[in-house]
This record gives C-alpha cells, sequence and structure tokens, in this order.
C-alpha cells in the first residue's frame, strides 16, 4: 500500500484513484498517521459480498471443536476505603 499525505491526496485525487485500481489499496495520512484508505470498486465489493454472520464465521472455523476453558475466578478483587 501506497501512503498519500492528505494534500498530496487532495491535489492529485485523480492519480489516487488511478492507483487504487491499478496498485491496490491507498493509505491517507494526516500529520504522518494513518487516517483513511481507498480502495477500488472491485476491492470493496469483494470485502462486502462476504455472506454469513460472525456466529457462522466462528462456527466454520477450524478451531471451532476445540475445548476452551469459561469459568471464571472466584476472586473479587481487593477491597477500597472511600
Amino acid at each position: 500500500m501506497t501512503a498519500w499525505q492528505l494534500q498530496d491526496a487532495k491535489n492529485r485525487f485523480s492519480a489516487l484513484v488511478k492507483a487504487a485500481e491499478n496498485e491496490g489499496p491507498q493509505v491517507v495520512t494526516v500529520h504522518g498517521k494513518d487516517k483513511a484508505v481507498l480502495l477500488s470498486v472491485e476491492a470493496y465489493q469483494q470485502l462486502i459480498q462476504r455472506k454469513g454472520s460472525l456466529l457462522d464465521f466462528f462456527q466454520s472455523s477450524p478451531w471451532a471443536k476445540t475445548d476452551i476453558e469459561t469459568s471464571r475466578s472466584g476472586d473479587t478483587g481487593r477491597e477500597v476505603e472511600l
């Protein structure tokens, strides 16, 4: 992914769109921090076409049949004087 400073992204928006289309997702930064990602329509549609719920995802996981310890400690923490 290529990073674009916000000012450059605004000034060269057409180039940003072409890069997203040809090279993949493009990151827009503000003060050196990632703030947004521009995707091509094809990449976006791949993301939204994933069907099923979060439950379906977990049930289809290779670890779905793994036994997980779900009991909690009886410790209630420390007492605090107010």
